[in-house]
């Protein structure tokens, strides 16, 4: 068994019989530290704070959210600790809780209250953990399903998050929900988008503003819903699709049909967060080395050579 970042490391068989070693723990933790910095500089995103400003927020810009990130970087690396050295169940789930609430209160001490990333500690937090062991990004979705379908059983009791309120009021999947489904707009939506435009030669800021409002012309955003209801939530799903219907961010009609949907959302108030985590997480999936495809790239290389 190799071992990598002094832990255990799980993976696929390669073309030469032997296991080909999954990433790190600290090496997932540096990637979803990147994909939340990656998701935080990406401009011009609808009503969300980037490189231009704040967007519809008055309490969060580009530098915090960059601080935010890189506060949660030793809870990524504790999750992917736990994964590598528990088995799946219970209390494995009851010790990621414990280190999600522990990297919250880190991210909000750096932040002084602000909630810059909560929903994306969740939703990585699930993926770091799944990725361990896992093969590719499907298994690790499926892995990452199993864990948040379990009960935190030490939760503390306190109100519920704003995403919550708006998932009860409206009937909405919401984080969990999208979680326990394997993160369908994350692996069915951003993640092959982004594929597809790299593979096509797509610049990679055009490609990641087109996933995004993919994904936020199809999620039920709580965010969107907590600050403008189902009226709000049209206005971001049809002005996403818009901007995609007129040939994406990186066309000249589309980006104007974007930069009209950034000053309604903004003036709105709408911040698209729900669908902005989505894309972190698919950005994070995108650049893990996944075994699989390790292997499947060295199966090719044998292939050419003979």
């Amino acid at each position: 068994m190799t071992v990598i970042g002094g832990a255990p490391a799980t993976g696929t068989t390669g073309t030469t019989g032997t296991r080909t070693p999954g990433p790190s723990a600290a090496l997932l933790a540096d990637l979803a530290v990147r994909a939340l910095g990656q998701e935080a500089r990406l401009s011009p995103k609808p009503g969300l704070a980037d490189r231009r400003g704040r967007g519809a927020h008055d309490d969060m810009d580009l530098p915090l959210l960059l601080a935010s990130a890189q506060a949660l970087r030793p809870t990524f690396r504790s999750v992917a600790e736990v994964a590598e050295r528990t088995a799946a169940g219970i209390e494995r789930r009851d010790e990621l809780g414990r280190l999600g609430r522990a990297g919250e209160a880190a991210m909000l001490r750096v932040t002084r209250g602000v909630n810059t990333h909560r929903g994306a500690l969740w939703t990585l937090g699930l993926l770091v953990a799944g990725a361990v062991g896992a093969a590719d990004e499907r298994e690790a979705a499926r892995r990452a399903a199993r864990l948040a379908a379990l009960p935190d059983r030490h939760l503390p009791v306190r109100a519920p998050s704003h995403g919550e309120l708006a998932r009860r009021r409206y009937g909405v999947r919401g984080a969990r929900g999208e979680a326990e489904a394997a993160f369908p707009h994350v692996v069915e939506v951003a993640l092959p988008r982004l594929r597809r435009a790299g593979a096509a030669g797509v610049a990679e800021e055009v490609a990641r503003l087109d996933a995004l409002l993919e994904v936020m012309s199809l999620l039920d955003d709580t965010c969107v819903l907590h600050r403008g209801g189902p009226e709000g939530l049209r206005v971001v799903r049809s002005g996403a699709a818009r901007v995609l219907a007129e040939g994406g961010a990186g066309t000249v009609r589309g980006h104007a049909a974007l930069l009209e949907l950034d000053e309604r959302c903004v003036a709105r108030r709408l911040s698209p967060g729900g669908s902005a985590d989505l894309l972190a997480a698919a950005l994070f999936l995108d650049m893990v080395p996944w075994p699989e495809h390790v292997a499947r790239a060295e199966r090719k290389v044998v292939t050419c050579k003979r």
